[in-house]
């Protein structure tokens, strides 16, 4: 029977050598129990080598980097996230982590509960982390970028090809039938709050020239909107 070798995201890289320190490689050693000549996949950041493990200590943990393994196409989605309760945001950043989402940007939003923006700040190393784990869980070949939040007025200005806002007031266009019209260089979708965007950030969206669409009929809660729109994305443009 194959089996897929679990993938590592280096925490260092020289030359051909990698290792995973600290925590990373204390979960390897304790809890996996790993011994040298192991291999594993290991992502240096720009590619993913196959690494046998060389030496190993109580924090650190030495591979050899060996082929470099051919990677699929990697589709440049941004996620721009409005802040919502951190539990189910803390899903939502995992799940679109294993989807695929290339950035993820946490967004300062109107109706984003009032308590929610003043701790965000603190909570973007925990979301980092988030993303690694489930970067090396979905086996990516890079970690997406988690960035500091921001507000509106400094989001609408992200680049990016195509700059989707998805509205629940959209009748007309559909994130599907978009995504399967022409598509210029990387895909960046904002989804609002709980409570949806107000009329001012959407006349805000408008005036800087991002399309407004829809996922359908029903209304979704904010992680499942994120999580439906990065998997819609995947699928109609791999």
């Amino acid at each position: 029977m194959f089996l897929t070798r679990r993938r590592w995201i280096a925490d260092e890289v020289s030359g051909n050598r990698a290792f995973l320190v600290g925590a990373h490689a204390e979960h390897l050693v304790r809890v996996l129990r790993a011994r040298a000549g192991q291999e594993f996949d290991i992502t240096t950041g720009s590619e993913v080598r196959r690494g046998r493990i060389i030496a190993i200590s109580a924090d650190k943990v030495e591979f050899e980097l060996g082929e470099q393994i051919p990677l699929s196409p990697n589709i440049q989605l941004t996620l721009l996230l409005s802040i919502f309760k951190f539990d189910r945001m803390e899903w939502a950043i995992g799940k679109c982590t294993e989807l695929g989402v290339t950035r993820i940007v946490p967004l300062l939003a109107r109706r984003s509960e009032a308590h929610l923006p003043a701790a965000a700040a603190k909570r973007v190393e925990r979301w980092r982390r988030i993303v690694v784990q489930a970067a090396e869980q979905s086996r990516r070949s890079a970690i997406p970028e988690l960035c500091q939040p921001l507000k509106l007025k400094d989001a609408l200005r992200l680049p990016g090809g195509t700059r989707i806002v998805l509205s629940e007031f959209e009748s007309e266009v559909k994130l599907k039938d978009l995504l399967q019209s022409s598509i210029d260089g990387e895909v960046v979708i904002a989804i609002g709050p709980e409570g949806g965007w107000t009329n001012e950030e959407l006349s805000e969206f408008r005036e800087a020239a991002w399309i407004s669409a829809s996922l359908g009929s029903t209304i979704l809660r904010a992680e499942t909107a994120a999580i439906a729109a990065t998997a819609l994305v995947q699928s109609e443009l791999s």
